[in-house]
């Protein structure tokens, strides 16, 4: 006669811990509003006013990253425009974008991405892989990834 346990089934261990995404790439947004260097900066506006959003990446036909266009630089531009009384229904954005955009690793640490927010005083960062744009993170998205991640030990 054989002997009974009486434990039952065991649940097997499972050797994957579950961690919480904390790369950029895990929190950018991929939807993105673009323009391109020979858009009016009124068009510009107007697309900043209806996606409620407060400046966008400037990329060529090959989506290469150009430049980055703000409400402040629209704003400037304005103020110009009054004070010299010159229209601006033809102007493109391609002499009032940033150039030199500094641009973000996809695989930074969040954590690490929102010092360099601090650190380089900007809303948005673009990411670029492979000389495309494929993202964009903001300071709002930082926000976003540390409420998912509130609770949990921020030491990984």
């Amino acid at each position: 006669m054989g002997i009974k346990s009486f434990q039952g089934a065991r649940r097997r261990q499972s050797n994957s811990i579950q961690t919480t995404p904390l790369k950029v790439s895990d929190y950018m947004s991929t939807n993105l509003i673009t323009f391109t260097p020979d858009q009016t900066l009124e068009s510009v506006i107007q697309a900043l006013i209806k996606h409620k959003i407060s400046g966008g990446p400037v990329v060529n036909k090959n989506m290469e990253l150009i430049g980055i266009i703000s409400e402040g630089d629209c704003i400037k531009q304005i103020s110009e425009s009054r004070y010299y009384n010159m229209p601006m229904q033809d102007k493109t954005i391609e002499n009032y974008m940033a150039l030199n955009v500094e641009t973000i690793d996809g695989n930074m640490n969040i954590f690490d991405a929102a010092n360099k927010f601090l650190d380089a005083k900007r809303r948005r960062f673009p990411i670029v892989e492979n000389g495309k744009l494929i993202g964009l993170i903001s300071q709002k998205d930082i926000l976003k990834a540390a409420m998912k991640l509130k609770g949990q030990n921020w030491n990984k």
